[in-house]
């Protein structure tokens, strides 16, 4: 099949790649991780990258979650236009809390799509399922020019639903736990055998933040994990590849000194303010890995009563010492690209090493069996953006965790 030499996707156009083009989203990867990593020895093919391409500091989406990010770097835009802003959101219509891991909230095609109708190979494997269908949507399985699945349900995959036979067996890795550093691996050894076998023009693999949830950057078990990735970063780099890393999110200790959870639980603020269940505070963090974070996170949400009035709450928010930054609705809309439908009538950020909850009652933190590590923020907003090539790039603001897949098809053209 002839390739054409541009592919549009929501209005940026990318170049069709004459090499493969990988973006490598590493789950909740602050970038101190990979400064410790490097000065300790543990990654020389990540610090040869960053010597001799391009190393930036880029901007995530807002709310810093796993859930819009990944669809950003999928789309190449904010989630004002892809409508994934959070893993979890309220619909006010049936007055359900439903998680946002179904196509039918997608509002965008992705560039994985848009790039498949154009002819070309497409490749994805994510560490968790609820990804891979939103990531997927578009994809077709029955010519052989689409792989999509995830490490956490490997030995499940078919030809029809995800363009391979039983990923766990074609990989020869058995199916790893969904808390471990494992399930990472696998996405990055599923990556090298595709580019052996499948060749792919498109590439995107993503991890999980298992390790980054549970470990500082000064611990073993970070430096063991980044070690790790720095092996398969080498083994990537013996391919004719242009690479571009990054993740969904940074990651910060969100406990006090007695190593206890710092939280404001906002839902009961709001009983105290406006009567028992008046108003109904949402947690776009929350997902079924409460190992991870207990559902706590730095941004949330919330819907007020009818004649509510709006600017008194903010101020009472705004004077709680936990919290970073309180706005309305349209300022949230206007400075962080959400989608207005989906989000309450206030958002709310806490501060660096604080989170936001419901009500206390509400939140079993029994399986949280290490300090409490979060993101969601602002202060969670830097992350890394590294290509195996020079270019001229900007630094964040301007340059976001979504354009990976804009640059990495520019460096993969040339």
């Amino acid at each position: 099949m002839t390739l054409v030499p541009n592919v549009i996707a929501n209005e940026r156009t990318y170049s069709m790649p004459k090499r493969c083009a990988v973006a490598i989203c590493l789950d909740g990867c602050e970038p101190e991780y990979l400064d410790v990593a490097i000065a300790e020895g543990l990654m020389p093919n990540l610090k040869l990258m960053r010597e001799t391409g391009t190393d930036r500091i880029a901007h995530s989406v807002i709310p810093s979650f796993t859930n819009p990010n990944n669809l950003s770097i999928a789309t190449g835009r904010p989630p004002a236009i892809h409508g994934i802003c959070g893993n979890y959101l309220f619909d006010p219509d049936t007055g359900e809390e439903v998680m946002m891991n179904d196509v039918r909230f997608l509002r965008a095609p992705t560039i994985f799509s848009k790039f498949y109708e154009a002819g070309a190979r497409v490749a994805m494997v994510t560490a968790k399922d609820k990804l891979r269908a939103l990531l997927s949507a578009g994809l077709e399985y029955d010519e052989g020019r689409a792989i999509a699945f995830s490490a956490e349900r490997a030995g499940e995959t078919s030809i029809a639903n995800n363009g391979v036979e039983n990923a766990s067996d074609w990989l020869d890795m058995p199916v790893p736990e969904v808390y471990s550093a494992e399930l990472s691996e696998f996405v990055f050894a599923a990556g090298i055998k595709l580019l052996k076998e499948m060749k792919p023009d498109i590439m995107y693999l993503s991890t999980t933040d298992y390790v980054q949830h549970k470990f500082s950057p000064q611990e073993q078990g970070a430096k063991d994990f980044y070690a790790m990735f720095d092996r398969y970063l080498g083994e990537l780099q013996k391919f004719d590849v242009a690479i571009v890393v990054t993740a969904d999110h940074g990651m910060k200790p969100k406990h006090d000194d007695n190593k206890m959870p710092a939280v404001i639980y906002m839902q009961d603020k709001m009983d105290e303010w406006l009567g028992a269940g008046q108003a109904r505070v949402i947690l776009p963090i929350t997902d079924p890995y409460v190992v991870h974070h207990g559902a706590l996170g730095s941004f949330a949400t919330a819907y007020l009563p009818d004649k509510c009035d709006v600017d008194d709450i903010i101020s009472r928010i705004a004077a709680c010492p936990e919290i970073l930054k309180v706005m309305g609705k349209d300022e949230a809309i206007n400075n962080y690209d959400l989608p207005g439908d989906r989000i309450g009538d206030i958002v709310m950020i806490s501060t660096e090493n604080l989170t936001i909850g419901t009500s206390e009652d509400r939140h079993d933190l029994a399986a949280l069996k290490e300090p409490l590590r979060s993101h969601g923020g602002l202060t969670e907003q830097d992350v890394p953006f590294i290509v195996n090539k020079v270019m001229d790039l900007p630094n964040a603001p301007k340059l976001r965790n979504f354009d990976a897949f804009f640059y990495a098809t520019q460096a993969a053209a040339s």
